[in-house]
């Protein structure tokens, strides 16, 4: 029997869930459905509490207003693919809040699908759910774990398959469906097999600033479309962008952007993975405030025109947490570290390695910097 992991937003869900509509979003096999499930008796796709839009009975049942009987929670998942789906679920969240929990789960931005319309602001809480992070696998992860997250991503059902055979099948299975199903039912795209083309390369350009020129020529079409096709897949959960961090005294790049995949272990190179890691652990950090706290977070790089960078700096209500860089080696410290250190006010800058070196407690003269265990991830760093 395969192990079950408890995901990390269970408690504070049912918390919400007293009060207000959830909202669970995420990329498509996160593992969103499973984990709303759990919130039911008898947590099974069988359960009449889940609805899914894309079962026609359950979808003929919603269309008539009509819910299971006598149940505490329900949960409607993809139910954002019906054009009018806010109104619906406005009204059958008015009709029985006092009696009813609702979760509603898709593969898409639940928050952008949500705009325009009859707004359901005010009466719902929104979750993004991420990939498996090491500590969420193990409260004391090993060197074993970090490399099977790797090389598997931290997708449930590969990585709790753990072949690398069923890896490759799933992947393949996984970007039809976002690109064939998810994305043409949500958006209006004439050239949808491009799509697939710019999907196979964006695991390339991972770790160094994005031409959006390159990849006009490679598609062979307008500036503005691939931009909108980017967009598209940021809002699928396919990929995210982060935008270049500018503090004064410093001649940082202003209008750049970095690109990573939310299934890090797409991408071939070992170095590029395992920054593209990184910043999927950061960005879950980010997104775990904001969800939670009410924090405005967000994930930024830092580089300057004569090309020192650190790979990501976190903000929280526009001012730095703290600084990391990522290296392959655990030889030396990023230069940058140290210059960037004197001329910010960034208060904390980690570099993090798949050694086992912890440069702190080495006696060199540095600051925090932490090796693979320490990272376990930097979900709670020392700020």
């Amino acid at each position: 029997m395969p192990k079950i992991f408890k995901r990390y937003l269970k408690k504070l869900v049912e918390e919400d869930l007293k009060s207000k509509m959830v909202f669970i979003g995420g990329p498509r096999q996160v593992g969103k459905t499973t984990f709303a499930l759990t919130f039911l008796p008898d947590p099974n796709e069988k359960h009449p509490a889940y609805l899914n839009w894309d079962d026609v009975i359950d979808r003929k049942s919603l269309l008539r207003g009509e819910l299971p009987s006598n149940e505490k929670c329900i949960v409607l998942d993809e139910i954002h693919k019906f054009a009018r789906w806010r109104n619906l679920i406005k009204g059958f969240y008015d009709k029985n809040r006092s009696e009813i929990a609702f979760i509603i789960t898709g593969s898409a931005r639940l928050d952008y699908y949500s705009k325009g319309g009859d707004s359901l602001q005010g009466r719902y809480h929104y979750y993004r759910l991420h990939p498996f992070s090491l500590l969420e696998l193990n409260s004391a992860p090993t060197k074993g774990d970090f490399e099977s997250l790797m090389k598997l991503g931290g997708f449930p059902e590969p990585y709790i398959k753990g072949e690398e055979r069923f890896w490759r099948r799933w992947q393949r299975e996984r970007i039809q469906r976002i690109i064939y199903e998810d994305i043409r039912d949500m958006e209006t795209i004439k050239e949808i097999s491009l799509l697939e083309l710019l999907a196979e390369e964006l695991p390339n350009r991972i770790g160094s600033p994005l031409s959006v020129k390159q990849l006009r020529e490679l598609l062979q079409v307008a500036h503005e479309t691939v931009e909108r096709w980017l967009k598209i897949f940021e809002r699928m959960y396919y990929c995210f962008r982060i935008a270049p961090y500018g503090p004064p005294k410093v001649r940082a790049v202003k209008k750049e952007q970095k690109l990573y995949l939310w299934d890090w272990s797409r991408i071939p190179k070992s170095g590029p993975r395992f920054e593209n890691f990184i910043a999927s652990q950061l960005l879950k950090y980010c997104h775990f405030l904001e969800d939670t706290e009410g924090f405005c977070m967000d994930l930024r790089f830092l580089r300057d025109t004569d090309k020192r960078e650190v790979d990501f700096v976190v903000l929280k209500e526009g001012k730095p947490l703290f600084a990391v860089a990522c290296k392959s080696g655990e030889k030396n410290v990023n230069p940058s570290l140290f210059y960037f250190l004197e001329r910010t006010h960034i208060p904390k800058f980690y570099q993090v390695h798949t050694g086992n070196k912890d440069y702190e407690k080495s006696g060199e003269e540095c600051f925090p910097l932490i090796g693979f265990v320490k990272n376990s991830f930097c979900l709670r760093p020392s700020v």
